[in-house]
């Protein structure tokens, strides 16, 4: 999913973790299996420990950090968003009419966008020899012709954690589609449906720390309001606003791990004047208050500005 690999919608990797990381956020669905070790994670569910016998699911633009008991040795799958939208189509076939009819359903069953999974050590020891072979196939190359294995090896990994994937008939919020919703990889390499919506992603990514309203987003892409926000929720899973806050709080935890500023100084850097309101966005984002953040990572031995 890197400039590195021809494109495919699913890819598997196994990494070895010794020292923090994060926050990071990915614009795929991400499926983590613990295989070894322990480790503190940090996102939008808060500050929950993993260890053998769980399971990550992360979906798109969504932050997390990673902070290694040790060490923690994990597997990753990362999926395309619109494989994983199409794969929702086909198990629900029964109650739909026709593809149009999935996001709307997807929205309303997966409402969670962060979920630890608890599938205990006997159900992740059955997954190691199918997530080994989908590393190797995923390293290897050769994706078309290795497509139906690959996706065999994914269905059997599915097929066990599934189960454990919390659902809920009725949305919660208002809000939750356009801080759930996944989105296209942001490494995939191919442009959003729209150039408008790419326009938008450059200009939060360009200057975080301006005071974006949707009517000056509107202006520079000559669209009005709720057109900007329907077209660039559908190719970046978020609305315009969300995506920046999810850039601040990214920006933010940065300079609280690399620098010795004041929160209230980082919180005007990335764009945010109060510093209580900025500590509200991190700790949605991140899981926990920017002065514990900076506690952690300094514990952790990163450096500092």
């Amino acid at each position: 999913m890197t400039s590195m690999f021809t494109y495919q919608p699913v890819l598997a990797r196994t990494r070895a973790v010794h020292t923090y990381v994060g926050p990071i956020a990915y614009d795929c669905v991400q499926v983590v299996v613990v295989r070894s070790g322990s480790a503190i994670l940090f996102s939008e569910f808060g500050q929950k420990p993993v260890a053998v016998g769980d399971v990550i699911l992360l979906a798109a633009n969504t932050l997390c950090c990673t902070e290694p008991e040790g060490h923690v040795t994990v597997t990753t799958i990362y999926l395309d968003t619109d494989y994983v939208i199409d794969q929702v189509r086909w198990r629900y076939a029964a109650y739909m009419r026709d593809r149009h009819e999935v996001q709307g359903f997807a929205e309303t069953v997966y409402t969670e966008p962060t979920q630890i999974l608890h599938i205990g050590e006997d159900r992740a020891g059955m997954l190691m020899p199918w997530l080994d072979e989908l590393v190797r196939l995923s390293t290897d190359g050769g994706f078309i012709e290795n497509f139906y294995r690959m996706q065999a090896l994914l269905f059997d990994v599915l097929h066990v954690v599934a189960p454990f994937i919390r659902t809920s008939p009725v949305r919660t919020s208002v809000t939750e589609r356009a801080t759930a919703w996944p989105s296209l990889p942001r490494l995939r390499r191919f442009a959003p449906l729209r150039d408008e919506a790419r326009r938008i992603a450059e200009l939060l990514e360009g200057a975080i720390d301006h005071r974006w309203s949707m009517a000056e987003l509107a202006t520079e892409v000559h669209l009005s309001k709720s057109q900007v926000g329907r077209v660039f929720v559908e190719a970046y899973g978020k609305s315009p606003i969300a995506y920046l806050a999810m850039l601040r709080a990214e920006r933010m935890a940065d300079l609280l791990r690399n620098t010795d500023a004041s929160i209230a100084v980082i919180a005007r850097e990335v764009g945010w004047g109060d510093a209580d309101f900025a500590a509200r966005q991190f700790r949605r984002s991140v899981g926990l208050t920017p002065s514990r953040y900076r506690t952690i990572t300094r514990e952790d031995g990163s450096p500092s500005g």
